[in-house]
Formats: C-alpha cells, sequence, structure tokens
C-alpha cells in the first residue's frame, strides 16, 4: 500500500521544481548562477578552462543550494515542533492546513490571485564578490529567507503540511526534498549553463504547465487533509499511477 509519506514527499519535490521554473525564479537564475561563478567565462577560455571553470560553478552552486535548504530545514524542523505544541487541537489543524494548502494550490494555477503581502520579494544586496564559497553559501541563505510571489505559496503549503508531520523529523525531511527538487534544477543548470541559457524560453513555457499540475495536486491534497481522506485519495493514486507502489 502506498504510504501516506510517499504522497507528501512526492508533492515536495514536484513542488521544488515547479518552483525553480516558475517566471519569478527562472529569469533571475543566469544572474545568480553568473553571481556565484564570479562572472562570465571568457570568450578566449581554452576548452580546459571552460571544463575547470563548469566544475568550479557546479561546486560553488552547491553551496547556493545548501545555503538555502539550511534555510528550509530550519523551518522545517520549527514549524513541526509548533504544530506539536497543539496536539489536541489535531483534527482542526488538519482541517486549517488542508484550507490552506488547497488555497495555496489554486493561487499556483492562477484560479486565485495573489495577495499583496506574498508578492513582496525582500532582496538580499551582498556587498561581497561572488566566485567563492562563502559568498554562494550567504546568497542562497539570502534566497531562502527572501522568497519570491510564487515561491510563497509553494513554499508555505509545504511548511503548512510539515505541521501537521507526526514527528519533527519528518517534517524536516518533507522541506528537505523540497528543497532537493529546488536545488537540482539549479546544479543542473550550472553544469549545463550553455543549453540551459538556450533553452531558457522553452522551459518558461514548460514551467507553467507544471505550475498548474503541481497547484491542482496541492489543491485535490488540502481537500484530502481538511476532509480527512487522505487515505483514500493515496489509493485512488496508486490505483491510478500503479508505479507509485515502488517508491519509497
Amino acid at each position: 500500500m502506498l504510504e501516506l509519506t510517499t504522497i507528501g514527499l512526492l508533492t515536495a519535490f514536484i513542488a521544488g521544481i515547479a518552483s525553480f521554473l516558475s517566471p519569478c525564479v527562472l529569469p533571475l537564475v543566469p544572474g545568480y548562477l553568473s553571481f556565484v561563478a564570479g562572472g562570465a567565462i571568457a570568450p578566449t577560455a581554452s576548452p580546459i578552462e571552460v571544463r575547470l571553470r563548469r566544475w568550479r560553478t557546479l561546486g560553488l552552486s552547491a553551496c547556493f543550494v545548501l545555503g538555502f535548504s539550511l534555510v528550509f530545514l530550519i523551518l522545517g524542523a520549527s514549524i513541526t515542533a509548533i504544530g506539536r505544541l497543539f496536539l489536541s487541537y489535531r483534527y482542526e489543524l488538519n482541517i486549517a492546513a488542508g484550507v490552506l494548502i488547497a488555497f495555496a494550490g489554486l493561487m499556483i494555477m492562477g484560479v486565485v490571485r495573489t495577495p499583496l503581502w506574498a508578492q513582496r520579494y525582500y532582496r538580499f544586496e551582498s556587498r561581497t564578490k561572488g566566485g567563492n564559497p562563502w559568498s554562494a553559501t550567504l546568497l542562497g541563505v539570502a534566497f531562502g529567507f527572501g522568497w519570491t510571489p510564487c515561491i510563497g505559496p509553494v513554499l508555505g503549503s509545504i511548511l503548512v503540511l510539515s505541521a501537521t508531520s507526526e514527528s519533527v523529523g519528518h517534517g524536516t525531511v518533507l522541506l528537505g526534498v523540497y528543497a532537493l527538487g529546488l536545488g537540482v534544477p539549479f546544479l543542473l543548470s550550472a553544469f549545463f549553463m550553455t543549453p540551459f541559457m538556450h533553452r531558457l524560453s522553452t522551459l518558461r513555457r514548460t514551467g507553467r504547465y507544471l505550475q498548474l499540475v503541481t497547484g491542482a495536486i496541492l489543491a485535490l491534497m488540502g481537500i484530502a487533509v481538511a476532509s480527512g481522506q487522505l487515505v483514500r485519495f493515496a489509493i485512488w493514486l496508486l490505483r491510478t499511477f500503479p508505479a507509485l507502489g515502488s517508491i519509497g
């Protein structure tokens, strides 16, 4: 039988990818990668220099991903610990969480307009130069705290989902998987920067479709959580997508 944790983990990972492909993040990726790498590669660079620079950019991008992953893990552990203080109100918390998750899904799909307070992005202006692990990690931390209009609803719904987790560890893992879904595309973009730049417009179109799918999944999951039908939702997923039974 499909474990309920698998549904949450799959949703968190897909939500992370959708956040990367969102119109609020994807256009900023070249700028982030350029700062992390410390500038563009010189046109006169030799193939060996290009190869070394590519691996170095990948390592620095890993520091960037580590930075925002630490923020998400801390948020996941904190929100889950707070949620455990209200175990006596577990029923009410599940209803509230389901409503918020479904609402976030509708916002991602564009059915509900994003509130003004969620459209703010607190930009971090670094005084340090890029091209070193410290600045890359610091930028990643700033990215994690800054959020964006598109990441806000998705990350908020994952945080709410982690608040209903049975343990702090489960909630932390949930946010870790979300960070993985957001971080893997960053690493791939850093390693394959030239093809990534050439296919940026195609990725933007793909991102919109993935946002619709992610929003629909979150909306359905929110309804299932609020109504207490998450088990039936899991069984429906298993019957519809039998391959999910081999996961986890």
